[in-house]
């Protein structure tokens, strides 16, 4: 029955097949716990050139799980209850000096508890952290956000409702858009409103990402710098701070060419397992159903002869 119900859990719920094979959930777990350690028992020792850091919500509100990701083989490496430096610092236990010394790049964001154990444990870590681009396009985004949201609200006292409604117009390339859609949020771009010189900054810091040599991409930082804390745009005065104390590791990303774009599939993955498991009771049932489907470990039961 283990073989089947393994099988069973790849590619269904553990409610689904606990009622199929007339099993507790209790049962489920276990067969579940087992093959994950037999998986991680059986792990070779092999060398991981790009990893990613991540965190994944268990619930609503402050409770996070520590992800680490094979960026090139698209697997879960590590998981780690909470977001704390020990979080982290807990994986490079599992690794050889070998394995750690052959680590590339490590895509991850700008959470300091990461970045501190990063340091501590991989040389010339300096080199290596990347900031991953979506987080840095998010703060972008988030930073137009604020300044439509407070831009739209004084509009709206006057009578004016262009901004209403185009939340995520102006998160979104406009190559997405319907024809009909498109000529409308050109027209919003294209004018007066501040909302759309804060989306002209936030286009213009992602072409950063365009850039092939350093010097080149530092100079146009710098230029985009200057731009965005003289734009009288609080928000996006706040981010370019940010980032230009971050860049050196934005910077990075023109010599590694790394994102945590593999772990955000990943991530989905695991949203569809704590979907379908409607929730899970406590940490460690979930970080074992993350390492179930998402570890590219071996699971099958010993054979016996």
């Amino acid at each position: 029955m283990r073989p089947l119900a393994i099988e069973w859990l790849k590619v269904s719920s553990q409610k689904a097949i606990a009622g199929l094979l007339h099993l507790s959930w209790d049962e489920i777990h276990g067969i579940m716990e087992r093959a994950v350690q037999r998986g991680l028992g059986r792990r070779q020792s092999e060398l991981v050139s790009e990893i990613g850091v991540d965190e994944k919500a268990f619930r609503k509100g402050h409770s996070y799980l520590t992800l680490v990701n094979d960026l090139v083989r698209g697997r879960v490496l590590y998981v780690a209850e909470d977001r704390r430096q020990s979080s982290l610092d807990g994986f490079w236990e599992t690794l050889t000096a070998e394995q750690i010394s052959g680590i590339r790049a490590v895509a991850m964001d700008m959470w300091d508890p990461y970045i501190a154990s990063v340091r501590e444990h991989v040389p010339e870590a300096d080199s290596k952290i990347v900031f991953d681009k979506f987080h840095v396009a998010k703060h972008l985004g988030d930073a137009v956000d604020k300044v439509r949201r407070k831009e739209n609200k004084t509009l709206r006292a006057a009578g004016d409702d262009r901004l209403a409604g185009t939340r995520y117009d102006w998160l979104r390339h406009p190559a997405s858009m319907e024809p009909k859609d498109r000529k409308q949020f050109a027209e919003l771009r294209n004018s007066e409103l501040k909302t759309a010189r804060a989306w002209a900054l936030k286009e213009t810091a992602m072409a950063l990402y365009d850039y092939v040599y350093e010097r080149p991409a530092r100079k146009h930082f710098r230029w985009w710098h200057g731009w965005a804390v003289r734009s009288r745009l609080q928000p996006m005065i706040e981010v370019a701070r940010m980032l230009n104390r971050r860049f050196e590791n934005i910077i990075t990303y023109l010599r590694h060419r790394i994102t945590n774009a593999s772990s955000e599939s990943i991530n989905a993955k695991i949203q569809w397992v704590k979907y379908t498991a409607r929730g899970f009771r406590n940490k460690q049932n979930f970080v074992h159903a993350i390492y179930f489907h998402c570890g590219g470990l071996d699971l099958a039961p010993e054979t016996t002869k």
